[in-house]
């Protein structure tokens, strides 16, 4: 099959006839009809984060099941699935506290880039190729584990769906269940990407008041599409100056999807006393935030969340019935599709801030 393999850092992705093994226990094989491109893997194809190399990234992946290995039970050949950014044992205390996304097995997985219990199902000849998050899905099929999966509904277009994966789940899950935000309360978001106007769109289901920020006037105007009360264009106002004159104080909640520091300490500026912040973005593994001390005598809590605190199996599926019914407009954040033998383009184009949300279509 056709899979896209980084070999360096900072060098482009290659289009490359690699060999799949089946899958084995408690592993399934997905033929994959569609793969978000989002920036978490642009972090760790430019070094932001260390992973073994070669690899094959990718890992908002949907499609099809066609074998599923020995001991498997959630799901069979011919469902449909969503792949998940990050994977929950079951067993340990944090899955068994409801809080999946920060499973212990997630850490290794993505530091390893492996399959749970350090198993790799990819090779090129004799050389095995690492799996980005346990998944690889810039790839024609993929093998993962059983729980990297969450069956859906068959009406649902995997090529939309394939974004709740990891990225559009983040932004609606960090509004609505990482903020516990109520109607007529205010949610401040900062950065207006895919992840941040998904974030616009759980505020709204929410019935939160909206301000959106960034410095993009596209972007902007999409997050007013999607139903942000305000915007700020932050290259021409201060947040922390127009946020306070928008609503007579503070937002009672801000969230940062941009992965900045600065950014992050100038939220905390723009939140009100005993407000919340949720860091939702990924910044470099040795970026140091620095903020006052002071802001903690406002009563004011930093906080941060990994794909939105959502619960998968629960959410994931509710997530697809709003979106058929109409009310989580998903499919509008997809500014561009490519084939994959475009991928090197479709990532030329996020960083230069052509898209905000693109898929690859296998």
């Amino acid at each position: 099959m056709k899979a896209a393999v980084l070999y360096d850092i900072n060098t482009p992705l290659k289009i490359e006839d690699v060999t799949l093994d089946d899958p084995q226990e408690n592993e399934i094989l997905v033929k994959l009809e569609a793969t978000g491109v989002c920036h978490s893997d642009l972090h760790f194809m430019q070094g932001d984060m260390p992973m073994p190399l070669p690899i094959v990234p990718g890992h908002e992946g949907a499609g099809v099941v066609e074998k599923v290995g020995p001991c498997v039970t959630t799901v069979q050949p011919g469902d449909h699935v969503i792949l998940m950014v990050t994977i929950s044992c079951g067993k340990c205390g944090y899955c068994l506290s409801g809080r999946p996304t920060i499973c212990v097995e997630n850490l290794p997985i993505q530091m390893m880039a492996t399959l749970p219990g350090g198993g790799v199902r990819l090779h090129k000849g004799e050389q095995a190729i690492n799996h980005l998050f346990g998944l690889a899905c810039f790839a024609e099929k993929v093998v993962v584990h059983e729980r990297s999966a969450v069956k859906i509904r068959k009406d649902a277009p995997l090529d939309v769906m394939c974004l709740l994966g990891c990225g559009t789940s983040t932004g609606i899950g960090a509004a609505i269940n990482a903020t516990k935000a109520r109607p007529g309360e205010s949610i401040a978001i900062f950065g207006c990407g895919g992840v941040g106007l998904s974030a616009v769109m759980g505020a709204k289901l929410l019935g939160a008041k909206v301000i959106a920020i960034d410095t993009l006037d596209s972007k902007l105007e999409k997050a007013k599409e999607l139903g942000a009360d305000y915007v700020i264009n932050a290259s021409k106002d201060d947040p922390q100056l127009k946020i306070p004159e928008i609503l007579g104080q503070g937002a009672n909640y801000a969230i940062e999807f941009i992965g900045k520091v600065d950014v992050m300490a100038q939220a905390l500026n723009c939140i009100r006393s005993g407000g919340l912040l949720v860091i939702a973005g990924m910044p470099a593994l040795l970026d140091m935030l620095t903020i006052p001390a002071f802001q903690f005598l406002m009563c004011k809590t930093i906080t941060g969340t990994v794909q939105g605190d959502i619960v998968a199996p629960v959410d994931i599926p509710i997530y697809v019935d709003l979106f058929m019914e109409g009310k989580l407009p998903i499919d509008k954040l997809i500014t561009r599709t490519y084939k994959l033998d475009q991928i090197n383009e479709a990532f030329e184009a996020m960083k230069k801030g052509e898209v905000i949300r693109s898929v690859i279509k296998f």
